[in-house]
């Protein structure tokens, strides 16, 4: 069966508290809990998909609850699994140094898997000396031509101090070239979801020719946190020691930030400054990045911005409980015509406060369902649609009771009205 989506509108009945929402306290006050009331008022008695809006009435206009100077933009909360902002999310730019990000994960990567360990050693080429160590100018770890060095220590090089000659090191060393590795990165990207981020080099070093999204660059960083998270504290040690060589950390975000812990700033000469960062306050966890901005000052602003939005401008509303009804689903071939859809878990999402963005809902699910359909079976999902159409949280809905095979006459009655009418 294809996936159909019959498209239905209604305005919600009581939702006049979204209108309502306060402003956002501060950070030291505990936010009183704001309810969102939906009535739903059209069924799913012609087709498979439904879409309601929730924008309050009484502010038809457009409010942005997060403005940002950047051209490209995108944030998301981990905790909440909810996308909050996007703008440009799929335009390519140069990430300069953000490629050194997927470096590092590309080397945590083989760690985990033993194709390397932290004590295997590799070697430091002519050309990572002359190319990212002290003849460069650029941020190094100094290390000396030919010289051996610990992948652990080359990570803290890589990680703490940005140096370029340690990302080269490692990637001769997994891969026998910087052009070897690089493939291996875009590979490694398309495996974890990276669509539209294509590597050149390990460092980012390479006059623009690589290029990312910050769709990709927030996926990056989940992944990161989801399979690596014991590698976080990498990201904000504050200085570490190698040959005698005292370093501190090069990344201009740490203290600057609150709650942030990661991960790395990138500069282009064509794109401009970006920044990819991680964020952890109150128990919730926020993934962003921003690109396009002017110089260093502007980034690390529209940052700060960014950061403190999410918490300043969102609220968690809770739409539906566990096992509220949501909707209905037909059913072909079976002693009812329909069946009724439930919340498989308890739906809360975090939306605007003070802001009257028109989101909606949309119900979707492969249908008709035929019977027998027993009840408690994941058939769909529960769509939150923000902004431009942008699907910002799913959650799975399940069949809300049984429905046991129709009689002969039933199922032919349900056959003579498929072919008639179809299942619209």
């Amino acid at each position: 069966m294809s996936l159909w989506e019959l498209t239905g509108r209604a305005w919600s009945g009581v939702v006049s508290s979204l209108c309502g929402f306060r402003r956002a306290e501060t950070r030291r006050r505990r936010r009183a809990p704001v309810r969102l009331v939906l009535s739903l008022l059209l069924t799913l008695s012609l087709g498979v998909a439904l879409s309601l809006a929730i924008a309050p009435a009484c502010s038809p206009a457009r409010a942005e609850a997060i403005e940002t100077r950047a051209p490209i933009a995108f944030l998301y909360d981990i905790t909440a699994d909810t996308l909050l902002y996007a703008k440009e999310a799929d335009k390519p730019f140069a990430p300069g140094s953000l490629a050194k990000v997927m470096t590092a994960v590309v080397v945590f990567d083989a760690l985990a898997k033993g194709e390397i360990s932290a004590d295997t050693l590799y070697t430091v080429s002519e050309h990572a000396w002359r190319t990212g160590g002290a003849p460069s100018h650029g941020a190094t770890m100094f290390a000396a031509v030919k010289s051996q060095i610990a992948v652990k220590d080359l990570l803290a090089g890589l990680i703490v101090h940005n140096a370029n000659d340690a990302a080269i090191v490692l990637a001769e060393g997994l891969a026998g070239s910087e052009a070897a590795f690089a493939e291996r990165m875009t590979r490694f990207g398309l495996e974890i979801g990276l669509t539209g981020s294509r590597f050149r080099s390990p460092t980012g070093l390479d006059a623009d020719a690589s290029t990312v999204t910050a769709r990709d660059m927030v996926t990056l960083g989940r992944h990161l946190l989801e399979r690596h998270a014991d590698r976080l504290a990498l990201f904000t040690q504050a200085d570490f020691t190698w040959n005698n060589i005292f370093q501190r950390n090069k990344n201009r975000f740490l203290g600057e930030i609150r709650g942030l812990d990661g991960l790395a700033g990138g500069q282009s000469e064509r794109d401009g400054f970006s920044g990819l960062i991680t964020v952890e306050r109150e128990g919730r966890r926020i993934v962003g990045v921003l690109a396009g901005l002017p110089n260093d000052k502007a980034r690390l602003q529209a940052l700060k911005e960014l950061a403190d939005a999410a918490w300043e401008s969102f609220a968690t509303q809770t739409l539906f409980v566990a096992g509220a009804a949501v909707g209905e689903a037909r059913v072909f071939g079976g002693v009812a015509t329909s069946v009724p859809l439930v919340a498989g878990r308890d739906i809360a999402v975090l939306l605007p406060v003070g802001a009257s963005m028109n989101y909606r809902l949309r119900l979707v699910y492969r249908g008709p369902l035929i019977a027998p359909v027993t009840p408690g079976t994941e058939v769909g999902e529960l769509r939150v649609i923000g902004p431009d159409d942008v699907v910002v949280y799913k959650a799975p809905v399940v069949t809300g009771g049984a429905v046991e095979t129709g009689t002969l006459r039933q199922r032919a009655v349900n056959g003579v009205t498929e072919l008639l009418f179809g299942w619209m």
